[in-house]
């Protein structure tokens, strides 16, 4: 849920209503535990100063578990002694946190958690899988991320130490992954949405993309090709990021109001709230098809960037509104 980061996507990835669910903040911990969800993975790093809140909501009955990848983590929430559930974060591919497959400090951290915590399993997210320039390279980059976690949570087991879940996830290694032995769940966000990096990455295609920013014509800079825009950075996030060589769209790909591209329209820039599209190829605009008022689209490069912007979702069917809203979760 750190993308949608909303009960209604919540209770649509699961209809039961309790989860279980991933979130990378404990203000989402707080809102779902308030609309029910008592099975919840925090899954960024623990730090002493939000054992407070954890403790508090597992006291309310919320069966949330917490992440750490080192000794002194686990010798933190062990020192609560609250029977605090913890994975173990494995470094699959070098991307940011965890502990290497193998390593000898797996066992030490894991022995640290007693008798203060408990071991809920091991947990991993190939973020390089971002980085990849091919779905071969991504469903060689999910096995990778299988094999980290398996290996790992052989590791623990052959030592004596007990290890239930093997958790993955990431959207791109998710839809590649050839084979899951050994896995227990797999964790994945933007897939509820979609947006132009997984589209660049080819786990999707732009009419997959379920998340738009509506934008209205505001102007025209006719000698520089440009159509001006209410929308701006503050509406689609400062994310100009892209998958490996995927062609630059700035802030995103320019839509009618029923999502379906226009030609090679981006917004190749954005203020605070101003935004400009133009053609990428240099195509020339006829502009009499762009009056001021009109609506557009713009699907962005990532989903959670831009879904953090806003306070809610409003619910659309080919471009016409359908009367729902659903309101979501921002802040820490």
């Amino acid at each position: 849920m750190k993308t949608g980061k909303s009960i209604d996507v919540a209770r649509r990835a699961s209809p039961a209503g309790t989860g279980p669910i991933t979130v990378s903040t404990l203000a989402e911990a707080e809102y779902f535990a308030s609309h029910g969800v008592t099975d919840i993975l925090y899954a960024v790093g623990i730090e002493p100063g939000k054992l407070d809140h954890v403790i508090d909501l597992r006291r309310r009955g919320v069966d949330l578990a917490v992440i750490t990848d080192s000794v002194e983590g686990a010798r933190t929430v062990a020192a609560r002694g609250a029977g605090i559930p913890v994975l173990i974060e494995i470094d699959s591919d070098g991307h940011r946190a965890g502990v290497k497959p193998g390593s000898p400090l797996l066992i030490v951290i894991a022995r640290a958690l007693a008798p203060g915590a408990v071991l809920r399993g091991v947990m991993t997210h190939a973020g390089e899988s971002y980085n990849c320039t091919s779905t071969a390279a991504i469903t060689a980059m999910a096995e990778q991320e299988r094999r980290a976690v398996v290996v790992s949570a052989d590791a623990l087991r052959a030592a004596g130490v007990d290890c239930p879940v093997v958790s993955v996830g990431s959207t791109p290694t998710a839809h590649f992954a050839a084979r899951l032995d050994g896995v227990t769940e797999v964790r994945a966000g933007v897939f509820a949405f979609m947006d132009l990096t997984m589209a660049g990455l080819g786990v999707c295609t732009t009419g997959d993309i379920a998340i738009s920013v509506l934008v209205s014509v505001i102007g025209h800079q006719r000698e520089k090709g440009w159509i001006l825009t209410d929308g701006g950075w503050m509406a689609l996030s400062r994310d100009r990021g892209r998958a490996p060589g995927a062609p630059d769209v700035g802030y995103g790909v320019v839509c009618d109001e029923a999502g379906t591209p226009i030609g090679d329209l981006v917004m190749h820039a954005a203020n605070q709230e101003h935004g400009m599209i133009s053609s990428r190829g240099g195509a020339a605009i006829d502009f009499a098809r762009f009056p001021l008022g009109r609506r557009l689209r713009v699907l962005p490069n990532h989903a959670c960037a831009t879904a953090a912007q806003h306070a809610e979702y409003v619910l659309v069917n080919a471009g016409a509104l359908d009367g729902q809203r659903w309101p979501r979760i921002n802040g820490w």
